[in-house]
């Protein structure tokens, strides 16, 4: 069997066989991309290979213009005499895992993933190999996940408090499968204004075929003096800005599986922290690398170096790798201490 197939390299994971690159943070010729988070989706490729959702979402990210070649779930192309297929990653609308083949040999890159089903993204399908590169965002036995419906149960009561004394809720979400997950079910229950970065990438997705609530933006509101118990959807980036501080008077609250550290929630100002993440947790991590039936391990970002020692205990050959991709603490713009972690 062909051993090897995938290289890590300083433009990021490389397959010589194929002479492509996935999800690279460099510029080159051919890069697979697993999902448009940013930090995944770079600008500057001389072509991209993605699903269709990715694809429109790079469109709406990086240019119109990029050259980009969309692969339905499961549709496989051959590069080089590699076989390539993607496949349901369950990150994010879009998101993919990329599974690599020569002479029998399959390793399969993973992208970030979750196992919790999220109401817009297509659940996550395990697929078996020989290698898994796996992501480690919230690689710590402490990291464990409530079900959605309780979590948006706590969002709508903070909201209806909010309201009942005439104050706006504002809710900090990341502007790309984060906030999406939360407007779709909460739209019902009330009034919903957006950031303009949540707004284009609701626009995106409703043009590439996943239906969700657009939202109203500040600038459709004709009467600001009545902007009262509303729900506010914003990104990180929105908090302390003028946009954020006309909807005064306001509570914040953030939705971020890091909102599980107490110490965190004090440090980014919030009033609330509600525990939802895009990313695996502990269990789902270990469940999902169970399902690969993979005995080799690249364990990326994330507490990589923990679990990737965790992995090896447990009887796999598991490695950690470094590499340029931030997971979920991006979202919420700070560096996680190890000091953070064990502060509750």
């Amino acid at each position: 069997m062909e051993k090897n197939i995938l290289q890590f390299t300083s433009k990021g994971i490389y397959c010589p066989e194929g002479d492509f690159f996935i999800d690279p943070w460099w510029p080159v010729d051919k890069a697979i991309i697993t999902h448009a988070h940013s930090d995944h989706a770079r600008r500057g490729m001389a072509s991209y290979i993605s699903t269709p959702i990715t694809a429109a979402l790079m469109r709406a990210r990086i240019s119109n213009d990029i050259e980009v070649h969309a692969l339905e779930y499961g549709e496989p192309i051959s590069i080089n005499g590699v076989r390539i297929s993607l496949h349901p990653a369950g990150h994010i609308p879009g998101s993919a895992q990329v599974r690599i083949e020569k002479n029998g040999f399959v390793s399969v890159v993973s992208g970030d993933y979750k196992v919790q089903a999220d109401g817009i993204s297509t659940p996550i399908e395990p697929v078996r190999c020989h290698e898994f590169v796996t992501e480690s965002t919230f690689g710590l036995p402490s990291f464990r996940w409530a079900a959605q419906e309780n979590v948006l149960q706590d969002i709508l009561k903070w909201w209806r408090t909010n309201a009942e004394v005439q104050k706006n809720s504002v809710l900090i979400a990341y502007a790309l499968g984060k906030a999406q997950r939360l407007i779709k079910p909460l739209s019902a229950h009330g009034r919903i204004i957006v950031h303009g970065a949540v707004y284009s990438m609701n626009h995106a997705l409703n043009e590439a075929g996943v239906q969700v609530p657009l939202g109203e933006r500040i600038s459709e509101v004709s009467n600001k003096k009545d902007l009262k118990g509303v729900l506010v959807v914003a990104p990180p980036s929105a908090i302390g800005t003028p946009w954020l501080r006309r909807f005064q008077p306001f509570s914040i609250g953030i939705a971020s599986g890091w909102m599980a550290i107490r110490g965190i929630r004090r440090r980014r100002a919030a009033d609330v922290g509600f525990v939802l993440s895009d990313h695996a947790d502990w269990s789902g991590l270990l469940s999902t690398i169970r399902e690969t039936g993979a005995h080799r391990i690249y364990v990326t970002h994330g507490y990589s170096d923990i679990f990737a020692r965790f992995l090896c205990e447990l009887g796999y050959d598991a490695h950690q790798v470094e590499t340029r991709f931030t997971g979920e603490a991006e979202e919420i713009d700070l560096t996680v201490t190890q000091e953070d972690t064990q502060s509750d």
